[in-house]
């Protein structure tokens, strides 16, 4: 039995490289101004890497959780710091055993006319330091800022 399907894919945003590599370099002076070493990694909306940077001082383990972090907000286009909430809830409590899965402040999806195009992920402050660098990083080149 055939089914009449009329569309059988759809179109995606994708954040340019371009851009990607602004939004790091603007992270980078956002997380100096703070007072930290960071590494900072942009995905594409998969999730994928665009974009990176580690500062010379900044611990190692911070460039994989930025790049976990960045993964965390495209997979459901939410905010790290959201996770923490939501994995308190014991119906999806076992999210929290997903291995690139991070529940800290600091990843941000990125958000163009309401659709995410990607994420940015920034650790090596804490939470709260890494959550500020990507807000501002974000404000500067004109994304949304997610709750």
């Amino acid at each position: 039995m055939a089914t009449e399907l009329q569309t059988k894919s759809i179109q995606t945003a994708t954040i340019t490289v371009e851009a990607a590599a602004a939004l790091n370099k603007a992270a980078q002076v956002a997380s100096k101004n703070i007072g930290f070493e960071s590494a900072i990694a942009v995905t594409d909306a998969a999730g994928n890497l665009k974009a990176f940077e580690r500062t010379d001082r900044c611990p190692f383990l911070a460039a994989d959780v930025a790049v976990d972090k960045a993964w965390t907000a495209a997979a459901f286009g939410l905010t790290t710091h959201t996770w923490a909430a939501i994995i308190e809830n014991p119906k999806v409590a076992q999210l929290a055993h997903r291995p690139r899965l991070v529940a800290v402040g600091g990843g941000y999806p990125i958000v163009e006319g309401g659709q995410v195009i990607g994420a940015i992920g920034i650790s090596g402050g804490n939470a709260e330091q890494d959550q500020q660098a990507a807000e501002v990083a974000l404000k500067e080149l004109g994304f949304e800022i997610p709750a």
